[in-house]
């Protein structure tokens, strides 16, 4: 039979950045086909912490509107939120409806 481990809650997840700068608090980073947002500054090769729950704002894709509920990418090369899933990473759910001249829109993430 297999057993499992408690490892921690999950709410956030450790995060070895790998790459030669510092990832400052609150980027979005991609891990694998989700996204968590850095809770404090990550030093290069050093560990840090990725919320991987919760609402935040994150900035949208210019004329498009989202509804509520809607689901929601990343586009890692526009640096944005879209509707459209193409190569872009899941994001989560729009957690409000949004016209298309706003700038953010709240997002449920990984959801």
């Amino acid at each position: 039979m297999a057993t499992a481990t408690y490892w921690q809650r999950g709410e956030t997840i450790d995060h070895k950045n790998a790459t030669d700068a510092v990832i400052e608090a609150n980027t979005i980073v991609v891990i694998g086909k989700r996204i968590g947002v850095a809770g404090t500054d990550i030093p290069a090769g050093e560990t840090g912490s990725l919320h991987v729950t919760g609402v935040y704002k994150l900035p949208k894709a210019a004329s498009t509107a989202i509804d509520a509920g809607a689901l929601v990418y990343w586009d890692a090369s526009a640096n944005n939120i879209t509707t459209t899933a193409g190569t872009n990473v899941l994001a989560g759910f729009a957690a409000e409806t949004v016209a298309a001249d706003a700038a953010t829109v709240a997002v449920k993430i990984n959801a």
